[in-house]
Order: C-alpha cells, then structure tokens, then sequence
C-alpha cells in the first residue's frame, strides 16, 4: 500500500499560514514594549499591558473558536477570521495612544485565536492517519520557527526604520497568512457545517475533555518555556553576551529543523513514549546548562540542546490531544490545548518574574529545569493510569 504524502498543497497552506499569523504576533510581542515606553511615553507595567490584553482576546475567544470550526463552514471562517486579522494589523498604523492599542490588542488576541486554532485544526484534519504525529510535528515547526525568526525581524527593523516601517512588514505578512490560508480545496473535508444539536453554554459544547490530559501537560512545558523566551535578553545581558541573543535564537531554531523529521517519524512507528522522555530530558538538562553558562559557547549549546529538547516536546502533545479526542471534535479539541498554552505562557510570564525577582536568571532556568522533571512524572500519571487505561476500555 502507497504511503499518502503529507506535503499536499492544502497541508503546506495552513502550514504557511501559521507561520506568518505568528510571524506577526512574535514580532509585535518583541517591539510592542519599546514602542509603549518610547513613542507613547509609557512605563514597563503599561508595556506589559500590551501583552496582557492580547492574551486575555486570545482565552476568552480559544474555546468558541473550536466550536466554530467544528460546526461552520470552514472555508467561510478562515476567510473572516484572516480578513479581521489583515484589517487589524492595518489598525496599528493609526495608534497614537495607549488605551486604542491596548483596544486593538484585545481584538488582535481574538482573532488570532479564531485563525490559529483554524488553520491547526484543519491541518490535522488534512493528514493521513499513519502519519498524524509526524505531520503535526512539521506543523508545528512552522510556528515554532516563528516564534524564533519574529522577535530577530522586528528587533532589527525598530533598531534601524521607525515603527510604522514594521507595521507595513506585519501587514504584509498578515497578507500572506490571508492568502495561505484560504487557498486550499475544502471539499474533501465536508466544507459544510457539521449539525448543530446543541447550542446551550455547556462546557462540552467549548472544551474537549480528552484532551485535557495531554494540554496539561503540554501548558506546563510552555509554561517553563516562557522563561526561555521572555528572559534571554536580559540573561545574555547579563551575561555580557548580549549581542549573542539572536544567535542563541538561531541555533535552538536550526536544532528543531534539523531534528524534526526524526522527531516525527519516531513517534509514527514507535510511539508517544520514545519520543516523551528523551525530550523532557533533553529540556531539563538544556536548562540546567543555561542556568551554568558562562560564555558564549556554553549559551549557545544551551540553546542548541533546548531546541532539541523543546522541539520534541511541543508537537507530541498536541498529536495526543487530537489523536484521543473524536474526529468530528477535532476542532474543540485543537482550541482546548491552544487554550492551555495561552494560560500557561500568560502564568509562566508573570509567576517566572516574580520568581526571577527573588532568585535572579539562573535561578529561574533551575527552577524550570525542576518543573520538567515534575511534568514528566506527571506525563507519566497520565499516559499510564488515564491514557492507556481508557483505550484499554475501548479496545475490550
């Protein structure tokens, strides 16, 4: 029997269109806080404002947008939530004060949510069963690449062109996700709605409780990465590395390309576990490592087996998550995991602070270091006395 190819035209659509929705948000992320305090004469609590109300868009809009993707035409909602997502990244060019961005950051976090969830959601839906963990591993690599090449290209734009010159790049890009994403034939998915039986507020209509397990556990993964991303600067700096930040950021990118395709072709033919813990090791130990650099060398190794680590991680859960909810819930399922990392990223900024207030950088990789260890007991708890004893159920 031929292996169907994951590298169809519709699959490397919602893959780009991934990419550069994040390509926008990492890069505004980055620049936001320098614009706050520089053009609109904030301080760094009304910078982390900026933050803030993008998550809180994001929480409250993640779950309706699963049950939107699984009930509505998929072609139809792709089409408004990137068009909204086009029409708001317009909206920055016309910020002049700090309440009509913190206004526009609200609604940029709610579609964003719609859009992303969207496009995972019909990602997994695109691919051949046999190959589900390694086609959401590439998937998901797509945005990970995002997360590291968004902060490097706003950071150098600000530091040479005035803000608005990254404004039209966010743009331009939202352009690309609007056109990458509404590109593919929806046919052989049901473009229809899928029947709505019921409308109330329960919790089943907005959460997928078999996925809860697997965003657990994958919420505290990015909850320790959250330390990662946000401290590096200030750590390099520090360190008097500074001008090795975005190197590190390279290195720990070029790791998760380079290890990616093992990653999941391992987990197709192996399983979940042969992936799992090796990857909550690596995580732990590039932590440990970054808490004890000195020089450059040692920052960059750092990153480098982070990136291993890290990129092993954040598509494994997410595969689970789908793979044990029902097909028609695919949607809801994809938005409760979402949903568990925008929490866990929103807690991970704002409790690892506090932490790193108290016991300095390194001791905030030490402490995250610790925190893997314990999500990888709790992993265990779940995949072996949950996970394996409900398919158990369903296979006697």
């Amino acid at each position: 029997m031929n292996k169907q190819s994951i590298w169809t035209k519709d699959f490397l659509g919602m893959s780009f269109s991934s990419f550069f929705q994040y390509m926008t948000h990492y890069a505004l992320i980055a620049a936001l806080p320098v614009f706050v305090m520089e053009a609109l004469n904030g301080n760094a609590w009304q910078a982390g404002l900026a933050m803030t109300f993008f998550q809180i868009g994001a929480v409250l809009c993640r779950p309706l947008a699963g049950k939107w993707i699984d009930e509505c035409n998929k072609k139809k909602l792709l089409v408004l939530s990137l068009g909204i997502f086009l029409a708001i990244s317009i909206m920055y060019l016309g910020v002049n004060a700090l309440h009509v961005l913190l206004a526009i950051r609200l609604l940029h976090g709610a579609v964003f949510a719609v859009g992303t969830t969207a496009v995972a959601a019909v990602a997994a839906l695109l691919l051949p069963a046999q190959s589900k963990g390694e086609g959401i591993g590439y998937f998901a690599m797509f945005s990970n690449l995002a997360m590291v090449m968004g902060p490097f290209f706003s950071l150098t734009i600000i530091s040479h062109y005035p803000f608005r010159v990254l404004i039209a790049g966010c743009i331009i890009l939202a352009v690309l996700a609007f056109w990458t994403g509404t590109g593919s034939n929806f046919k052989k998915l049901g473009n229809g709605a899928v029947p709505k039986k019921n409308q109330s507020l329960d919790w089943n209509n907005f959460i997928e409780t078999a996925a809860l397990p697997m965003a657990l556990v994958g919420g505290l993964v990015f909850f320790a990465y959250a330390g990662v991303l946000i401290f590096i600067p200030l750590y390099a700096k520090q360190l008097n590395l500074a001008e090795y930040t975005s190197l590190f950021f390279a290195v720990f990118a070029l790791l998760i390309v380079i290890t990616r395709p093992v990653v999941g072709k391992l987990f197709d033919r192996a399983g979940a576990n042969s992936v799992v813990y090796p990857g909550f090791f690596l995580f732990a130990a590039g932590l440990i490592a970054l808490s004890q650099a000195q020089g450059f060398a040692g920052l960059l190794i750092a990153g480098g087996i982070i990136g291993i680590g890290f990129g092993a991680l954040s598509p494994v859960f997410q595969t689970l998550a789908v793979q044990l909810s029902p097909l028609q819930r695919a949607g809801v399922a994809t938005a409760t995991y979402f949903l568990a990392l925008d929490i866990s990223v929103g807690l991970g900024s704002f409790l690892l602070s506090i932490v790193a207030s108290h016991i300095g950088y390194r001791g905030v990789y030490l402490f995250a270091a610790a925190l893997i260890a314990c999500t990888a007991f709790v992993y265990y708890t779940v995949w072996v006395k949950i996970v394996t004893g409900k398919l158990s159920e369903s296979e006697s």
